[in-house]
C-alpha cells in the first residue's frame, strides 16, 4: 500500500511520526514540534511569573526541565494537541463524558481516528476509505484493522496502559483515503496463505486488483454516460509549503495564556 503514507520509528521521533500518520503527509518534523514545545514553556513560564516570580510554582517551573519535551526527541500530549490546532483538530480522551467520546465508545467505526500514548510511545489508528489501519511506526507497514476487532483493539490497548484520544474535527484530503475509497472493504480482507513466489503481500495484490477493477468499471460508466464520472474529478490534495506557510503564522499568534494538562 505504497500510497498510506507511513513513516518508521526513528529514535524516540513517535510523536512526529504519529502526527504525519494521522494527516499523511511529512507536515511535522523535530524543529517544528520543537518550537511549539519551546512556545508551551514559555506560556506555562509567564504564567507562573503571573503569582509572583518569587513563588515556589515559579521558581519550581525555572529549575525543572521542560515536561513538554526533551532532547530525545520525546513530545508531551500538549504539543500534539497545539500542532493540530492548525486543522481546527481536537484530541478529545476516549473515557471523557464528551459527546465525540461517547459516540466513539458505543461505535468505534463512527469516528475517523484515534491517537494512543503510552509513556513515551504514540500512534494512529485511522480510517482511510472503508477500512483502519494501525499505523504505528514500530510496525514495518500499515496493518490492516477490521470493524468487529477495532472495538477489542482499542479496549486491549487500555487494558494494556495506553491512553487513548478521539480526534475530533475534520482531516485533511489525502491521496490513501481518496483511493481506498474504491475499494470494496472485503477486498483487503487479509489472507493467511503464504506466498513463496510472491515479495508482495496479499493485502497489496488485492488492493492493486480491486483498483485496476474499480477504475475499468469508472471507464465503461465514463464511455456510456456524458457527464464526468467521479473518477475524473480532480480531488485536492494538500501541500506540504502551504501548510508549513500556515503552521509558522498560526506559531506566530499570541498563545493562550494558560495550556492544558
Amino acid at each position: 500500500m505504497e500510497y498510506i503514507f507511513h513513516e518508521k520509528q526513528v529514535g524516540m521521533l513517535c510523536a512526529q511520526h504519529c502526527l504525519n500518520a494521522l494527516l499523511q503527509g511529512p507536515y511535522f518534523n523535530p524543529v517544528d514540534l520543537a518550537e511549539i514545545a519551546r512556545g508551551l514553556d514559555e506560556s506555562e513560564k509567564q504564567q507562573m511569573a503571573d503569582g509572583g516570580v518569587l513563588s515556589r510554582a515559579f521558581q519550581h517551573c525555572f529549575s525543572e526541565p521542560s515536561s513538554n519535551y526533551d532532547d530525545s526527541g520525546y513530545f508531551s500530549i500538549q504539543v500534539l494537541q497545539k500542532a493540530l490546532e492548525i486543522w481546527n483538530l481536537e484530541l478529545v480522551p476516549f473515557n471523557s463524558s464528551d459527546a465525540i467520546s461517547r459516540q466513539a465508545r458505543d461505535d468505534p467505526s463512527s469516528v475517523k481516528a484515534f491517537i494512543c500514548n503510552f509513556k513515551l510511545h504514540w500512534f494512529t489508528i485511522r480510517k482511510l476509505g472503508h477500512s483502519w489501519f494501525d499505523l504505528n511506526s514500530m510496525k514495518s507497514g500499515p496493518e490492516l484493522i477490521s470493524d468487529t476487532y477495532l472495538s477489542l483493539f482499542l479496549t486491549t490497548l487500555q487494558h494494556e496502559g495506553y491512553s487513548v484520544f478521539v480526534v475530533s474535527g475534520n482531516l485533511p484530503v489525502c491521496e490513501a483515503d481518496r483511493k481506498l475509497h474504491l475499494i470494496p472493504r472485503e477486498n483487503l480482507i487479509q489472507k493467511k496463505r503464504p506466498n513463496a513466489n510472491s515479495s508482495q503481500g496479499p493485502i497489496d495484490r488485492d488492493l492493486q486488483m480491486a483498483l485496476e477493477e474499480s477504475r475499468r468499471l469508472y471507464e465503461v460508466e465514463d464511455s456510456n454516460t456524458s457527464p464526468p464520472s467521479r473518477a475524473t474529478v480532480p480531488v485536492a490534495t494538500p501541500d506540504a509549503d502551504e501548510i508549513r506557510r500556515l503552521r509558522l503564522k498560526f506559531l506566530e499568534k499570541p498563545g493562550p495564556s494558560s495550556s492544558q494538562r
